[in-house]
């Protein structure tokens, strides 16, 4: 399965002042397998470490930190020879190794020619930095997400209609192929992104398999809370988790503490929720009081909604059987919407674009601002059908009069009373 990731690993690649490489993301979102696929595509050779498989890997950082007896040993301990500039070496799980990742800093200070990416999940939780310091300023840093809408179309089979649908993105002209395209985001929906799920469809195209590797990978999450936090810290997070699908049940999507527990407070479960964001589980949109430039100086942090990171664990999480989601009967609107928030605020994360909220007087909401590169403030609504009246971008459009607007809902493309109408499926389209 191909990822848009790659293109950004090979400009790392090229770069001549490139530092040791450090790849974030949530469990089973396809780090090591894009690592292995990416090494062995543009390297000689890939050594492979896992800190978590081998007891004797990390032993190896455990003298000092001098990078040419890390390599030699490493190299020993692989059995291959490990090359500067031809040998791509993988430090997979690097957060059960600290000292590992401490060693990043040593390498490249003494040692640039080694081409060196270290994957973790939860690096966020896991470390306790007693012993050993992060390699701050000397190690690159991205991100891998759950694989996006386009991405999605590659792995089953539909290139060709990712490229149609770019052209029509383009011309902004009504799509032929919207209903065909409008089915394929519902079975995103269904699916999500994670890609064991994505593999599964697109071998079997039965929704019972991906019901069963969805269900698979909740219950790792939750291993990971009783692995890398003590008993009671475990036990809120497992809360804040649960409450995601009600938070976004309601029709005020707007986090609220009480619905985690009656009586709970912000004090309680607010390391619960930074928990769960270090480790890639769920994206946090804080509010706006102004749709000005810079955002972030008008955020209220205390105030937020909550997605999870991917669709298809959220479907998983609600039980809503795929063939709901597919022919969304009348009974299934109530959270029909929320299912399409949580999709268009996992779809601007991936393309780089941290969305806010903005709300007036409590009379009027719109689900996500974001700020250009022209720095222009853009409000973007979120439409799970077709109906798109809307008093709520009216009302952010007479304050702030922005250069443009968005609307993402279930209609073709178009552009009116300057309104960019994007389909849901298009979405991936969007650059800012």
């Amino acid at each position: 399965m191909e990822r848009k990731i790659m293109k950004t690993l090979l400009a790392w690649k090229n770069n001549p002042d490139k530092q040791p490489l450090l790849l974030q993301g949530a469990r089973q979102v396809g780090k090591t397998y894009t690592l292995l696929t990416f090494g062995k595509r543009y390297y000689k050779n890939v050594a492979y470490f896992s800190m978590e498989e081998s007891g004797e890997i990390p032993a190896v950082f455990e003298r000092d930190f001098n990078p040419q007896r890390i390599v030699q040993e490493l190299s020993a301990q692989s059995g291959q020879t490990i090359l500067p500039d031809d040998t791509l070496i993988v430090f997979d799980e690097i957060q059960a190794c600290e000292q590992a990742l401490t060693s990043l800093k040593y390498f490249a200070e003494r040692a640039p020619r080694y081409h060196i990416i270290a994957a973790g999940s939860l690096l966020g939780v896991a470390m306790k930095r007693e012993k050993f310091s992060f390699p701050v300023g000397k190690v690159d840093m991205m991100f891998l997400y759950p694989m996006d809408f386009e991405e999605f179309l590659w792995a089953v089979g539909q290139e060709s209609l990712c490229g149609l649908i770019r052209e029509a993105y383009e011309s902004f002209a009504p799509f032929s192929l919207h209903n065909t395209a409008m089915d394929f985001y519902k079975t995103y929906l269904a699916v999500g992104g994670m890609p064991r799920a994505v593999q599964e469809y697109a071998n079997k195209h039965d929704f019972d398999f991906v019901s069963a590797v969805l269900r698979t990978l909740n219950d790792s999450y939750i291993a990971d809370m009783a692995k890398y936090a003590s008993p009671q810290e475990t036990a809120r997070i497992m809360a804040a988790w649960a409450s995601v699908p009600a938070q976004l049940a309601k029709e005020n999507r707007k986090f609220q503490y009480k619905v985690i527990k009656s009586g709970a407070r912000a004090k309680d479960y607010e390391s619960a929720l930074d928990w769960l964001s270090a480790a890639g589980m769920i994206t946090k949109c804080t509010h706006v009081t102004e749709g000005k430039m810079p955002l972030s100086a008008y955020a209220e942090n205390e105030t937020f909604k909550i997605y999870m990171t991917d669709t298809g664990i959220l479907s998983s999480k609600l039980d809503i059987p795929a063939n709901i989601i597919l022919h969304t009967p009348h009974s299934f609107d109530g959270f029909k919407g929320a299912l399409a928030e949580n999709y268009i605020c996992q779809a601007l994360v991936s393309n780089g674009i941290k969305p806010y909220y903005w709300t007036s007087s409590g009379k009027a909401e719109v689900d996500f601002v974001f700020q250009d590169r022209q720095g222009n403030i853009i409000p973007l609504e979120a439409k799970s059908a077709d109906n798109v009246r809307s008093k709520s971008l009216r009302c952010y459009r007479e304050i702030y009069k922005p250069a443009y607007c968005v609307r993402v809902s279930a209609k073709n493309f178009g552009f009116e009373n300057d309104i960019k109408s994007i389909p849901l499926y298009a979405l991936f389209c969007l650059k800012v």
